[in-house]
């Protein structure tokens, strides 16, 4: 990642809404969720929804998969691995072991 492609999923992620519509899907992990069902949860119109949506999914955070008539939305581990890995690219002046419990956080396996 470099640093406009971080500079633009921050960005995304700089949004009250966008932040929630993340933390949903990181939540959702493999299963993903509708669009509607965002929408519900979040008590958010789905013109409005669709515009953060599309933000998200243009930094790279997220990723659309039709399903139907619907289209489920994923976070995009990818892409937030590659953002928090440029973030601690140089982390700890040279002492990785100051970043051992972050990086032991971060593994979730998914």
């Amino acid at each position: 990642m470099d640093k406009t492609n971080a500079l633009d999923a921050l960005a995304a992620l700089g949004q009250e809404t966008r932040l929630d519509i993340f933390r949903l899907l990181v939540r959702a992990g493999s299963d993903g969720l509708a669009a509607g069902e965002i929408a519900r949860r979040l008590d958010t119109f789905p013109n409005t929804l669709s515009a953060h949506l599309k933000i998200l999914t243009q930094a790279g955070l997220v990723r659309p998969e039709r399903d139907g008539r619907s289209i489920v939305y994923f976070t995009d581990f990818t892409g937030m691995r590659d953002l928090l890995a440029f973030l601690m690219e140089d982390c700890c002046n040279g002492s990785p072991e100051l970043c051992a419990p972050v990086i032991e956080a971060l593994t979730c396996g998914c």
